[in-house]
C-alpha cells in the first residue's frame, strides 16, 4: 500500500490559494482514476484508488499545513506504511510555476507541512515539488502563498494538475527518472 499526500490548507477561504496546490492535486488524480469520495478519516480527507495493481491511500490533512505531520503519522501507523511508500505533494517557490521536481529525503527548505512531517515521521519519504513562484522578496513571501492562483495561472496549472492524475502509475512503479520524462512529456500533450 502507498500513501499520496497532498499538504494545504482547510476551509473554503484557502481552497484556491498558491499554498493548497498539494490539495489540488490530490483532488485532480482522485478525479482523474474515478476515486470514490473524500471520508473524514485520521484528522484528514481520505479516498483510495487502485492503480495497475497497487492500493494508494490518497490524503489531504485536515490540520492546517503547520501541524500536517500528525495526521500523517496517524494514517501511517493505522496501515503499517512503510515511509519509503510515502509520496508528498507540495507548493514549492523555488521553482517557476508550473516545473516540477521529485527528491527522496533532504531539507525541508522551511516548508513548514514538511517540516512537521519530519519531526513526526523522519526524513525518508519522497516528494513531490509543483513549482508556484517567488514573489521577489522573502516580506513577500506569506501573503503570496496565502492569495489564490491568478487566471493566468490557469494556463499552466490545470495541465500541471491533469497530468499528475495520468503519470500516477510510474510515479508509484517507484521508478522517478521515468515518472519524470513521462509527466514532462504529458504536460506537452496536455499544452503546458
Amino acid at each position: 500500500m502507498y500513501v499520496l499526500v497532498g499538504l494545504g490548507n482547510p476551509g473554503d477561504k484557502y481552497t484556491l490559494n498558491r499554498h493548497n496546490v498539494g490539495f489540488l492535486a490530490i483532488e485532480a488524480v482522485a478525479r482523474f482514476h474515478d476515486a470514490p469520495r473524500f471520508l473524514e478519516k485520521y484528522q484528514g480527507q481520505l479516498s483510495s484508488v487502485t492503480v495497475e495493481g497497487k492500493d494508494i491511500l490518497l490524503f489531504k490533512p485536515m490540520t492546517y499545513m503547520n501541524l500536517s505531520g500528525k495526521a500523517v503519522a496517524a494514517l501511517m501507523r493505522f496501515y503499517k506504511i512503510p515511509l519509503n511508500h510515502l509520496y508528498v505533494v507540495h507548493d514549492e517557490l523555488d521553482l517557476v510555476p508550473g516545473k516540477v521536481k521529485i527528491k527522496v529525503g533532504g531539507s525541508n527548505g522551511g516548508h513548514n507541512g514538511l517540516a512537521s512531517i519530519d519531526q513526526h515521521l523522519g526524513i525518508n519519504y519522497t516528494r513531490i515539488r509543483l513549482g508556484i513562484g517567488h514573489p521577489g522578496h522573502k516580506d513577500l513571501v506569506s501573503h503570496y502563498v496565502l492569495s489564490n492562483f491568478s487566471k493566468n495561472d490557469q494556463n499552466w496549472l490545470e495541465p500541471m494538475l491533469w497530468t499528475l492524475g495520468k503519470t500516477l502509475p510510474s510515479l508509484i512503479n517507484g521508478d522517478t527518472a521515468k515518472w519524470l520524462n513521462n509527466y514532462h512529456m504529458a504536460v506537452r500533450e496536455a499544452g503546458g
